[in-house]
């Protein structure tokens, strides 16, 4: 089974499986696919976690970038960071994340296994609805910025005066070519090749900082995924630089915590937001590239802690503050194979088509990850040569207490996603969900202070209700502020897969 945001990245994956491929041969197919079939949210110049149950035992791989050896505090224009053109871009990880993923679990040919998207970017294909939408408000953004190192972005994603309607066909052969390079160089040409050098060239001509040398020095970390407790089960996360944490933080305060039998209680959701607030409070002060700072992760998932920080929640909305633990643009995935393997993985530009820069004739579209660097001194999150920045893209898994895994999940979107993981773990364990009434069960978001974004569906006496308790609720129609997610769900008893993909994006499960 594969589960994703476009049926046709969805279908790549699962023909990897129906020619024997096991569940990374699927997942690294369906992301390489994602680029070319979803490149308002992600591409070759993303970044990719993932998580991957495969022989009994769960690993994490970081394939996220580090900042280029010139992007320094003083080499920003007033200090602060934009969010598109060059400064905020680090070293994409995602081509070296697909190699180290294939390279350790896959089972068929890496060039197989990025076939389809070659296919994909070659003959090109039909935008569906969310695609289109999404596409024509990044061209019409995209036609307000000046610079030469925009220039390629029209070439590449607007060419001839295209427009992105729902049916319009669209194909780049430069982002085919560019992946046929990756394919047979087995990823090095990005990093130290052919493909390196045109990034290297494009940064000196344009005024960028990323250069070969930062290219050749990048490398993705194998980590061991952190975890914490809910009721019965262990949900699992990356470790920082992700804000995974926030997720984990939430749910230790929640497991102590007796919610309401019905899923949309006000009460029930007034502890969920809470619980999320301090959670983010805490992530936001304290994760950061634990090569470069020291972050307390052990000491931000003891239940000790959660319990200090629980004991602050009363029957009304609190201003957020960290604690002391001393004293949009994203695409998700999950696929399953026959023999147990499950992967969920994430990769992304960060903010829709990412930084607003493209290589000429390569389709790489370049990620603007630095953005979520902290300007100010002292801080752990502060920009440094060589730093990972704090990351919002997060893979979720799920697996009982005793260990027998359940499958993967994820929820895109920016800060919503640490919000979603606690929503749709709390949908699955607490209320009895099954994946597809999980992910299209409405939304909340916290954005700052006590203002929390609700979908129309929560319904006006429910927001009416939380407002009573002093949350500022305010109303949002556009559902792509609520994420959107996949799961798969493997019941260890039979083996039975079972999948969702929501209603708010373009998405699809395919299985065999």
């Amino acid at each position: 089974m594969v589960a994703t945001s476009q049926p046709l990245a969805a279908q790549a994956g699962l023909s990897l499986l129906q020619a024997g491929g096991n569940a990374v041969d699927a997942a690294v197919a369906t992301a390489a696919a994602l680029t070319v079939v979803e490149p308002t949210s992600n591409g070759i110049g993303s970044d990719l976690f993932a998580l991957v149950h495969m022989d009994g035992q769960l690993h994490g791989l970081n394939a996220s970038g580090r900042a280029p050896a010139r992007l320094t505090l003083d080499a920003l224009p007033g200090g602060t960071l934009p969010s598109h053109g060059w400064l905020p871009v680090t070293v994409p990880g995602t081509v070296r994340g697909w190699a180290d993923l294939h390279a350790r679990f896959g089972r068929l040919p890496f060039a197989d296994v990025l076939a389809p998207s070659i296919h994909y970017a070659r003959h090109g294909y039909p935008l569906s609805p969310v695609l289109a939408a999404n596409w024509q408000r990044g061209i019409q953004i995209h036609r307000t910025r000046t610079g030469p190192e925009f220039g390629p972005w029209l070439d590449t994603f607007a060419p001839d005066g295209f427009q992105a309607h729902v049916g319009e066909v669209w194909a780049s052969e430069a982002h085919a070519r560019t992946l046929e390079a990756i394919a047979g160089s087995y990823g090095d040409s990005f990093y130290t090749g052919a493909l390196a050098a045109s990034i290297d060239v494009h940064a000196r001509q344009t005024g960028g900082l990323l250069s070969g040398d930062d290219l050749a020095a990048h490398h993705s970390e194998w980590v061991t995924p952190i975890q914490t407790a809910y009721r019965g089960h262990l949900v699992h996360e990356i470790p920082p630089n992700g804000q995974g944490i926030a997720a984990l933080i939430a749910l230790g305060m929640l497991d102590g915590m007796e919610l309401p039998d019905h899923r949309d209680d006000a009460r029930g959701l007034h502890l969920q937001i809470e619980a999320t607030k301090l959670a983010f409070a805490d992530a936001l002060r304290h994760v950061a590239d634990p090569q470069h700072v020291d972050v307390p992760v052990e000491t931000l998932l003891d239940p000790a802690y959660h319990a200090a920080r629980r004991a602050l929640i009363g029957e009304t909305a609190l201003e957020p503050e960290p604690g002391d633990p001393n004293a949009h643009g994203t695409v998700y995935l999950a696929a399953a194979d026959e023999d147990g393997g499950l992967v969920s993985l994430i990769q992304s530009n960060y903010m829709g088509f990412g930084s607003g820069v493209v290589v000429p004739g390569t389709g790489i579209a370049l990620h603007n990850r630095g953005h979520n660097f902290s300007t100010e001194a002292g801080h752990p999150n502060v920009l440094a040569p060589g730093k990972r920045p704090y990351h919002t893209i997060i893979p979720g898994f799920l697996s009982r207490d005793d260990g027998t895994p359940l499958g993967p999940f994820g929820v895109m979107g920016g800060f919503m996603q640490p919000q979603g993981h606690v929503q749709v773990v709390l949908n699955t364990v607490r209320y009895g969900m099954n994946p597809q009434q999980a992910l299209d069960a409405p939304r909340w978001q916290w954005l700052q202070g006590r203002v929390v974004e609700v979908e129309h569906e929560l319904g006006g006496a429910v927001s009416r209700a939380l407002q009573a308790r002093g949350h500022d609720i305010r109303v949002q129609l556009n559902p792509n502020a609520f994420g959107r997610g996949q799961i798969i769900w493997r019941d260890p008893a039979t083996g039975v897969l079972t999948g969702g993909s929501e209603s708010r994006t373009d998405g699809q499960v395919a299985a065999f």
